[in-house]
């Protein structure tokens, strides 16, 4: 049986969620069935998943553009999918501004787009133009969480819209290369230490200010309690000067960005979340996975994750005075933390594992070759594409 040919094509093997999902469906696809390539618009950034792709083998092509307009990115990219030819493309994130030209013109290949995030949040309004073109004529779109679906619906006017949650590999935040006390021995937390952990960049999405607000309101009086913050941004500094002022400096601990992942929940008590939206956060996700309860607000598909009152407690968007108290009552008893962490556990393992998403792919994308080729093209094709390359 021939092979399914496969792109994924991504902004950039950033430390993002959208592009680790990316890489999980490239490992996780079946090797018998599917032919799977890469491609980043960016160049190479140093970040952790090229390794996991170059040690798998992948074939990834790096397209090499930097900050700003590039108009060499669509013959780059118009040359690789040409020289491919692959069955199906699937985009992420804003990659189809750069992608529509040639999907339009090669019109063979099947597309579908992942919307990993709100539709309105997910891209700038001029390159919503260009994502209603697509999804308008015959990009099948693919949302990661019902809220989600129904954005893409009602922001693109499309009458259906797939949902497939994330997965993540469960058995490797279940089982952790480093113990938790030799983890917390080398960061300088002792095993007394109650560790709440945020994976997240440091993004106005995520709202960390209300978290280090609740954070000092709630559990902070208690000088065992730490706050440990994973992640990179635009606003680090804003926040460390933040955690300053409250005079929290030695309690709220930025570690920056990290590989170890599974390592850091393990020796963590507590998962945090105080975003304003989501789309199906893959720290959530590991966070269950690791055996964590979580403290969160309820935004985006971070209700379908989390049952409140089972797996973790959920408050509205800006709840400072909601997340203190969750905080501070996880903090105070350890039988609900074990509690919600086992239950976090079991349901990470039972449903939102990778392989389960990697099935449902599998299956989205026999439906689809099993479909007409290509996009569905009027007339003013040619006129299209030589505005949409001029953008």
């Amino acid at each position: 049986m021939k092979k399914i040919k496969v792109v994924q094509i991504i902004p950039m093997l950033g430390p993002g969620g959208a592009e680790r999902v990316a890489v999980h469906i490239v490992r996780g696809l079946n090797p018998q069935r599917y032919e799977v390539a890469v491609v980043s618009i960016w160049r190479r950034v140093g970040c952790d998943l090229e390794r996991l792709l170059d040690e798998f083998g992948a074939r990834v092509e790096y397209l090499g553009k930097g900050k700003g307009f590039d108009g060499r990115t669509y013959h780059k990219l118009h040359r690789v999918l040409r020289d491919y030819r692959p069955d199906i493309v699937h985009t992420h994130l804003h990659v189809l501004r750069y992608a529509l030209p040639s999907l339009l013109l090669l019109r063979q290949m099947r597309t579908l787009h992942t919307v990993h995030n709100l539709a309105e949040r997910e891209i700038e309004p001029r390159g919503r133009c260009i994502q209603n073109y697509a999804l308008s004529h015959g990009v099948l779109p693919v949302a990661v969480s019902d809220e989600v679906a129904l954005s893409v619906k009602q922001l693109y006017g499309v009458k259906q819209c797939r949902v497939i949650p994330n997965g993540i590999p469960t058995n490797e935040y279940a089982h952790p290369e480093v113990p938790r006390n030799e983890w917390r021995a080398r960061e300088g937390f002792g095993e007394s230490a109650m560790l709440f952990v945020c994976v997240a960049r440091f993004a106005p999405q995520k709202n960390h200010s209300v978290l280090l607000s609740a954070f000092a309101k709630g559990p902070a009086s208690n000088s065992n309690a730490h706050l440990i913050l994973v992640g990179e941004g635009e606003l680090r500094q804003e926040l460390q000067e933040q955690a300053k002022t409250l005079g929290l400096a030695k309690q709220i601990h930025f570690l920056g960005l990290r590989t170890d992942i599974p390592d850091v929940l393990s020796a963590s008590d507590i998962f945090v979340l105080s975003s304003d939206y989501e789309g199906n956060p893959l720290s959530v996700i590991e966070a269950m996975a690791s055996g964590l309860p979580t403290v969160s607000t309820a935004v985006g598909g971070v209700p379908d994750l989390v049952t409140n009152g089972k797996e973790g407690l959920l408050h509205e968007a800006g709840d400072v005075a909601g997340l203190a108290g969750s905080m501070e009552l996880l903090l105070r008893n350890s039988a609900k933390r074990e509690s919600m962490g086992a239950a976090a556990a079991r349901r990470a393992k039972e449903n939102f594992d990778v392989s389960k998403m990697v099935r449902d792919y599998e299956h989205l994308y026999e439906e689809m070759m099993g479909t007409p080729q290509g996009l569905k093209v009027k007339a003013e094709l040619g006129s299209a594409v030589m505005s949409l390359q001029k953008d």
